[in-house]
């Protein structure tokens, strides 16, 4: 592409109030030599028109905004896909952020003068980001298959086929048993769904059942499970296999480094010998675009609770053995409902019981009701959990004669003749209690089965399944708060049981969001594009394979499996199931990966675009590297409220900080800059990196570094990495500002001029 360029500054919103839009001007037409031109509003339908005719009349496409934030107003900037558009946010984070004087005081005598020193290197990054900018080119398969794999029978599964099929989709349906249905296909009865939400209702598998098999777009596969799943998004390469056998094409067994040391010595014979390569080509796959994992849950095992007598006593069963039960009308006249093991801590539930348990055992209490005339239910519990609407339901449950609900500990299980006797303490009803029941039943939770096995049995070098990649109790998301359905294998859905405990009727509501996020995932690839976080992204990793030291690095760090490698480590890219988040360019110690719009080169010049004054203790420079998710959002909201933020800082937008090279730090510092700071998503058990492990990769990073300072003659605290929510815009002033305080205790680089 020839670029013609023309930059063009906005000075509404109180920017031509504060800024000297003459000497910015000049600043981009003198340094920078691009064309400037100044209106009073950009985004007005004059401004626009201005714009447009310059790329209509003077074949000008390649345009910088120097005007608000790139966040905002995306469409009123938008010239077309062959136009590249690079924007300098001037107001968010130079107008809006000017440090106000206290009340009473003058402001500083050189105030003016240092924002206009930071607009002019904001315009001076973005014209030389324009410069080193190509126009993307979308990356697209040869052939795309359209058809979605549906892993699991159940209510998910067979919801999600609908879906997929009602919109225009063909589906393979697997389901291992001989069965479709799951769980829900032994349920009596299912919680209520509309008002006046106290009676149960009839469950719906059936009829699901019956529409997804009368459906010409669903292949239903039963007795049959997924051997391997292959490629990536477009191109999945699906093997199946009967329902509990073993195949060459399963995935490895796990083994240890003590076992893989005596394998290697002779001493114990691999697992896996004989098995194909894991990573080589099945030439009798299935061709899939995408797949949706519904594989459900199962019961958690309560047999450790000994005191209970589950195993030992046989009127003692789970509450999924005792629905079984009732739908086929064996339902006992006294039963007691035990929710929580009790024993020394009364305050702890069994192992993932949650909302759908508590509810399950108001459910069958009122079997017990329905069956006998004088049938006594007696729920014992810790927690009751019934949110939104079904909190009715439990207020029904409470009215209904013959069903006792307290909060108790339970502290045994034993025979009492032919009965079982129950004994709890600390009730709410302030004494001990010993109830005579016929049958006790154990709120066992529930399970993802994506905890246990291989479900997915993924052909990636990271591993075959999900939960080995240190996810929540086993739950198959990438991203609990902001992407639901998302896993960590592009192109691969989860809904129902694998994803969190769910009703009926959620799990219909989670398995549609599901079939719908399988489907957009196919159309992005379809055009050659990524899906979220950087939904719509046209570019993808280029390596420069000649300089390529096969590290591994880019293939470890990468947080979606999106490289493989050869047997010399090369790194093999899917860039179907990459997400753009630039990790693996933040991680090459040779500087071989980028992008068409981001990479170590055009960040860098970036960097040393900015001026650096060389003996002024009142003008240090500071570099902060945000990322565009969380931290950058953040910084524009605290703009919007003013809060003050020194004029010392220059914040860099990265896609996150995972992608953050550390030689960017060490091009900074060598540059006079004075401090280093990475501003990124905070992860952890509480919150989360967009791209699941940048951030914390990046603070793994930055601990290197700072160490290489210090061997340098540099203190490690000139650089730092902090963490920060969306919504911690209150903070990331005092957080910033506080970083400034202590470079300026330090003093100027001692590098500075050389």
């Amino acid at each position: 592409m020839d670029k013609k360029y023309c930059a063009y500054i906005c000075a509404g919103c109180s920017i031509g109030d504060v800024l000297d839009m003459e000497a910015l001007s000049g600043v981009v037409s003198g340094e920078m030599s691009m064309e400037c031109k100044t209106s009073p509003c950009l985004c007005s339908s004059e401004g626009r028109a201005m714009i447009e005719k310059d790329i209509t009349e003077n074949g000008v496409n390649t345009v910088v905004i120097g005007a608000c934030s790139p966040r905002v107003l995306q469409k009123e900037f938008d010239f077309g896909d062959d136009k590249i558009v690079v924007r300098a946010n001037l107001r968010e984070q130079v107008v809006w952020s000017a440090v106000q004087p206290e009340e009473g005081k003058e402001p500083h005598a050189e105030a003016a003068a240092f924002l206009q020193e930071t607009a002019a290197d904001y315009l001076r990054m973005a014209c030389t980001r324009a410069k080193k900018t190509d126009l993307p080119a979308p990356y697209q398969l040869e052939t795309l298959s359209r058809k979605i794999l549906v892993m699991g029978g159940g209510i998910a599964g067979l919801t999600a086929a609908r879906e997929a099929s009602g919109a225009g989709y063909e589906v393979t349906l697997v389901e291992k048993a001989g069965t479709l249905g799951g769980q829900a296909a032994h349920w009596r009865n299912s919680f209520p769904t509309k008002a006046p939400w106290t009676d149960l209702e009839d469950s719906p598998v059936q009829a699901l059942i019956t529409e997804v098999q009368n459906d010409p777009k669903i292949t239903v596969k039963t007795n049959t499970e997924v051997a391997r799943i292959a490629g990536a998004p477009g191109a999945f390469r699906i093997s199946f296999k009967t329902a509990g056998t073993k195949t060459e094409w399963d995935a490895p067994a796990k083994v240890t480094v003590d076992e893989r040391e005596k394998i290697e010595k002779g001493e114990m014979e691999d697992p896996n010998s004989g098995m194909k390569n894991y990573m080589a080509a099945d030439p009798d796959a299935e061709m899939h675009g995408a797949v949706v994992v519904a594989t459900g849950w199962v019961p958690a095992d309560v047999s450790a609770y000994e005191h209970l007598g589950y195993g030992k006593l046989s009127n003692v069963v789970t509450n999924v053995e005792f629905e079984k039960m009732a739908k086929e009308g064996k339902v006992p006249a006294n039963v007691a409902f035990v929710q929580s093991p009790g024993g020394k801590d009364h305050d702890k539930d069994f192992p993932y019981c949650n909302s759908v348990t508590s509810m399950v055992a108001l459910k069958q209490a009122q079997y017990v009701c329905q069956d006998n005339a004088e049938g006594k239910a007696y729920v014992l519990y810790q927690h009751m959990r019934t949110p939104g609407s079904q909190e009715l339901y439990y207020k029904a449950a409470q009215m209904t004669d013959g069903i006792f609900m307290t909060k108790a500990a339970v502290t045994k299980v034993e025979e009492s003749g032919s009965k079982l006797r129950v004994t709890a303490e600390d009730t709410l009803l302030g004494e001990n209690l010993a109830l005579d029941v016929d049958m006790v039943v154990l709120a066992a939770g529930m399970v993802p089965t994506t905890k246990e096995k291989a479900t997915v049995n993924l052909a990636y070098r990271q591993g075959p399944t999900f939960s080995d990649l240190g996810l929540f109790d086993g739950y198959a998301d990438s991203h609990f708060i902001c992407f639901p359905y998302e896993t960590r294998r592009t192109g691969v859905y989860t809904c129902g049981g694998v994803r969190k405990a769910e009703t009926i009727e959620e799990t219909i509501d989670d398995a549609t969001g599901a079939a719908l996020k399988a489907i957009q995932c196919l159309e992005s690839t379809d055009r050659g594009v990524s899906v979220h976080p950087r939904s719509g992204d046209k570019t993808y990793p280029e390596f420069f394979m000649q300089r390529c030291t096969q590290c591994k690095r880019c293939t470890e760090e990468c947080p979606f499996g999106a490289l493989d490698d050869d047997e010399k480590g090369t790194p093999l890219p899917n860039n179907t199931r990459c997400r753009r988040c630039g990790t693996c360019m933040g991680a090459c110690p040779e500087r071989i990966i980028g992008f068409k719009d981001y990479n170590i080169d055009l960040i860098g010049s970036m960097i040393k675009s900015v001026e650096v004054p060389e003996d002024d203790e009142d003008r240090l420079r500071i570099i902060v590297f945000v990322c565009e998710n969380d931290a950058y959002p953040a910084l524009d909201m605290a703009g919007m409220r003013k809060r003050g933020i020194s004029h010392m800082v220059r914040f860099i937008p990265v896609r996150c900080l995972g992608s953050v090279n550390m030689a960017w730090i060490r091009d900074a510092l060598s540059a006079g800059m004075d401090g280093a700071m990475l501003l990124g998503c905070t992860y952890g058990d509480n919150y989360q990196c967009h791209f699941v492990k940048g951030s914390e990769i990046a603070n793994k990073r930055m601990d290197n570094i700072g160490e290489t300072l210090s061997t340098l003659g540099l203190e490690s605290e000139r650089c730092t990495t902090v963490q920060v929510a969306i919504s911690d815009y209150d903070k990331i002033p005092q957080i910033v500002n506080d970083f400034v305080d202590e470079i300026v205790e330090m003093g100027p680089n001692p590098f500075k001029g050389f």
